[in-house]
């Protein structure tokens, strides 16, 4: 049996609305619109959207906040509003704007509190806040009230709350917001850890889609209330149609930048020596193939594509489009930058 079951799952508000100067009007709005979602034990699922798409009221649903519409949902086997209680043993919630810590006490003392809260036998207790304190870096500030703590500081002590108890699932909402570089990777490396022990599910709802590349392998993407992509990284790049850019540093400037015969391009830039080939994710063999016998090159470097780029297009692709989104003119993410050849990103090559 799957850790997670959604069957139909629906969730819907009423809302009043201005009807004019002086009356409302009640008008329903569909925040879920019947997902159907299987998830395993051990696997980390991304669940994305933009705002307004449904991921938060998924979330509380699972976790037994809300209650559904229509349609069914379980979680570990069990109802999650009719079995809140028994659910709460099962799970791990971290979301990023709210805290399961005691503000004025030291850490260490609500990591003992949730011992108690939650009935954790005193070994198995000390031997996840063990792990979570070698992973997490927490020694340092274990003895420091939570009011006192860094965000970063703060994110950590909230996963190791979270995980005391030993949870099945994981739910991570947003956990890397606001966070500093250090921090933000301190918590990604600790979760691909987790990860990879197989012992906990993950659910990860995020905007920052590095969070997603680095630890997801399915990616679940919903617009709407529904569910337009469910399937690796690699199988959205594949559907929505991935760029990758070949530079080119030659020997010499060209007045004409070659084009390869038999290549996908779909554009090329020059600026004196150097030349940007905009391609399909397929094609860079017979680019640089191509190249090589039109012209004398220094240097090729290859940017691979960015999933902030292709949840972006799949978002403003219209519904009757193939492979359509359903989320017209909405994008979840800022325009990308893309890194200089050398410098940060996913760049790689050379001679």
């Amino acid at each position: 049996m799957s850790v997670i079951e959604l069957d139909g799952l629906r969730k819907e508000f009423t809302v009043r609305v201005r009807a004019g100067r002086l009356r409302r009007e009640k008008r329903t709005v569909t925040a879920v619109d019947g997902i159907d979602l299987r998830v395993e034990r051990g696997e980390m699922l991304g669940y994305i959207g933009p705002n307004g798409a449904g991921k938060s009221t998924t979330l509380k649903m699972l976790t037994g906040v809300l209650s559904p519409s229509a349609g069914q949902a379980r979680v570990c086997g069990l109802r999650p509003v009719a079995d809140r209680t028994r659910l709460a043993l099962r799970i791990g919630v971290v979301f990023g704007q709210r805290s399961q810590l005691w503000w004025d006490l030291p850490l260490g003392d609500s990591f003992d509190l949730l011992r108690h809260l939650y009935r954790v036998p005193a070994a198995d207790h000390a031997a996840r806040l063990r792990r979570c304190r070698d992973l997490l870096d927490l020694d340092a500030f274990l003895d420091t009230p939570v009011r006192q703590l860094s965000l970063g500081q703060r994110m950590r002590g909230e996963l190791t709350a979270a995980l005391l108890h030993g949870p099945q699932v994981l739910f991570l909402d947003e956990p890397t917001i606001g966070l500093d570089v250090v921090s933000r990777q301190a918590v990604r490396e600790f979760l691909a850890e987790l990860g990879r022990a197989g012992d906990t599910t993950l659910v990860l709802t995020t905007h920052d889609l590095a969070d997603i590349e680095r630890l997801c392998a399915r990616l679940v993407v919903v617009d709407h209330g529904r569910v337009v992509h469910d399937g690796s990284i690699a199988a959205l790049h594949a559907r929505y149609g991935s760029r990758r850019l070949v530079v080119v540093e030659l020997d010499a400037p060209l007045a004409v930048p070659p084009r390869p015969v038999g290549a996908p391009l779909l554009r090329v830039e020059a600026e004196g020596r150097r030349l940007v080939y905009t391609l399909e994710s397929a094609g860079v063999a017979e680019v640089v193939s191509g190249l090589a016998g039109l012209a004398a090159l220094r240097d090729v470097s290859i940017v691979e594509p960015d999933i902030e780029d292709v949840v972006a297009r799949l978002y403003r692709t219209p519904p009757s489009a193939p492979g359509g989104g359903g989320g017209v003119g909405r994008e979840l993410v800022r325009p990308v930058r893309r890194s200089a050849p050398g410098g940060p990103g996913r760049a790689s090559g050379g001679r």
